[in-house]
C-alpha cells in the first residue's frame, strides 16, 4: 500500500496502530540520529495497547492484583487481539473479558477468574448506572389492604443479580483490604447475589434462593399475588405472605425498591 494523500496516510496510521502492523506505513515513517523507523513507529504501536492496557486494570483491579502483572498483560495482549475496541468509549472497552477467560486456554482452566471478572465487571455497572428516588417503608406500610395482591415494584436501575458458583466474592474482599485471598473453592450450588449502589456506594449481598427468585419476579413485572404463590414451592403457604411482605420490607431498607405500581 503506499498512501498519496494525507488522508489516506492517516487511515493508514490508524489501521497499523489497531492492527498492530506497521508494514503499511513504515516507508513513510522518516528515521532519526537515536531511533529507526521500525522503532519510532513502534512507539505509536506500543502507547495505544499500553493505553488500552491500563482501561482493562482499571475496570479489573482485583483480577489484575489476583493473577500478577506478567498473566494479566498476557491476558491483555489476547484479549485486544480477539476483541479489538470497537467503541469511541473506552468504557466499553473490557466488557467481554469474563467471555474470554470462560473460553480461551489458559485461562479457561480456572473458572473462578471469568467468575472474578465478571463480578468486577458488575460493581463497575452498579456505579455507572442511572440514579433514581428510594421507596421508604412509610410508604410501604401506608398501601391499604386490598391494594397488596396488584402491587409490583420498580426496582433500583443500579440493581444487578449475578449467580456464582466460587468464592469469588470472598476472594474479592481480601485483595480490597490488602490481605493474601483464599483458596478458590467453588460451592456444591449457584449462590444467588443482589449488587446495587446507594449513597454513591456499591454494596452487595447474598440471598436466599426463594428471596432471588422473588427478586428476579418483580423485576420482571410480577405483581405480589404471583410471586406468593411462587413462593409456596420453599414456604407453607400459611406463611408466604408474611415472608413476601418481609422481604418487600428489607429491600426497601437496603435501598432497592424506587416506586412502587
Amino acid at each position: 500500500m503506499s498512501p498519496d494523500s494525507l488522508e489516506a496516510l492517516q487511515k493508514a496510521l490508524q489501521q497499523a496502530v489497531l492492527s498492530g502492523r506497521p508494514d503499511p506505513v513504515l516507508e513513510h515513517t522518516t528515521p532519526s540520529s537515536r531511533a529507526d523507523r521500525q522503532t519510532r513507529l513502534g512507539v505509536y504501536l506500543q502507547a495505544y495497547r499500553l493505553r488500552l492496557e491500563e482501561v482493562l486494570q482499571g475496570d479489573y483491579p482485583k483480577l489484575h492484583a489476583y493473577i500478577g502483572d506478567r498473566e494479566f498483560s498476557a491476558l491483555c495482549g489476547a484479549y485486544l487481539e480477539r476483541h479489538p475496541s470497537r467503541h469511541y468509549s473506552v468504557r466499553w472497552f473490557g466488557r467481554n473479558l469474563p467471555r474470554l477467560l470462560g473460553e480461551q486456554s489458559p485461562w479457561s482452566g480456572l473458572p473462578q477468574l471469568a467468575e472474578l471478572a465478571r463480578f468486577e465487571w458488575t460493581l463497575g455497572e452498579v456505579f455507572d448506572a442511572p440514579d433514581a428516588g428510594l421507596v421508604t417503608e412509610q410508604e410501604l406500610m401506608a398501601l391499604a389492604p386490598e391494594a397488596w395482591p396488584d402491587l409490583r415494584l420498580r426496582l433500583h436501575p443500579s440493581l444487578r443479580r449475578l449467580e456464582l458458583e466460587w468464592n469469588v466474592v470472598a476472594i474479592w474482599q481480601a485483595l480490597e483490604r490488602g490481605e493474601e485471598p483464599p483458596e478458590a473453592a467453588r460451592a456444591g450450588f449457584p449462590v444467588s447475589w443482589v449488587l446495587w449502589r446507594r449513597d454513591l456506594k456499591n454494596w452487595f449481598q447474598s440471598l436466599p434462593v426463594e428471596a432471588a427468585w422473588a427478586l428476579d419476579r418483580f423485576a420482571e413485572g410480577a405483581d405480589f399475588a404471583t410471586v406468593c404463590e411462587g413462593l409456596t414451592e420453599w414456604i407453607d403457604p400459611v406463611h408466604v405472605p408474611l415472608r413476601a411482605a418481609s422481604l418487600l420490607k428489607e429491600w426497601v431498607g437496603m435501598g432497592l425498591v424506587s416506586g412502587i405500581e
